[in-house]
């Protein structure tokens, strides 16, 4: 498998291990986590040129990334 940028440990890596914890702790922190995963994925994907997607489209799954890290970020410094 391919290196896909922006992974949740390479973004936060002070937090890794925070992150593996509260993934097995909280659901709604899991679903963000894979939510946010996906996001990636598919942002990777487009950026590739694997499966790409019109600028607007792209755009609008970089926002929703941007989103989802932002709330897995605070809740990481909430409970830190």
């Amino acid at each position: 498998m391919t290196h896909v940028p922006h992974q949740l440990a390479a973004e936060f890596p002070d937090k890794a291990e925070q992150i593996s914890k509260m993934e097995q702790t909280s659901a709604h922190f899991a679903r963000l986590t894979e939510q946010y995963d996906e996001v990636n994925r598919i942002v990777h994907k487009a950026e590739t040129n694997v499966e790409p997607m019109d600028d607007m489209a792209e755009s609008e799954m970089r926002k929703k990334r941007a989103a989802l890290k932002d709330e897995i970020y605070q809740m990481l410094t909430k409970t830190a």
